[in-house]
């Protein structure tokens, strides 16, 4: 396994804590724009998390799985996707909990993810 393979890996992993830790904070029902795209996917916003966090995580499997893992040419750009997801969570999550000046649902999970997103775009940019 490569480090670029190893840390998309972990990318990937930690997005999965962070989707956990989410839920049991229920951000659905507490941060607009989740309780927006959840409720745009089920009616009952818990349901509708849980099928879009699902899915974001089972894309990224087959993102590890089939692209990066058999360093596809598409395994590049499909990073660069997933460092801006995390780079977004990464940022918007400390800066809610800032402005609220207490927790929010991702927080603790959300830093990890900055410095993963920013470690595999050292890589990327690295490779090119």
């Amino acid at each position: 396994m490569t480090r670029f393979q190893l840390t998309f890996l972990a990318l990937i992993g930690c997005q999965a804590l962070h989707s956990l830790e989410e839920f049991v904070g229920q951000l659905y029902d507490v941060f607009p724009p989740a309780r927006l795209v959840s409720g745009l996917v089920a009616q009952d916003r818990e349901r509708g998390f849980v099928i879009l966090n699902v899915a974001l995580i089972g894309f990224g499997l087959w993102c590890y799985l089939w692209p990066v893992r058999r360093q596809w040419p598409t395994a590049i750009p499909l990073a660069w996707f997933w460092v801006a997801i995390e780079l977004v969570n990464g940022i918007v999550h400390p800066t809610w909990s800032l402005l609220e000046r207490r927790y929010t649902p991702g927080v603790a999970t959300a830093p990890l993810l900055l410095v993963l997103a920013l470690y595999l775009a050292r890589q990327l940019r690295g490779s090119q």
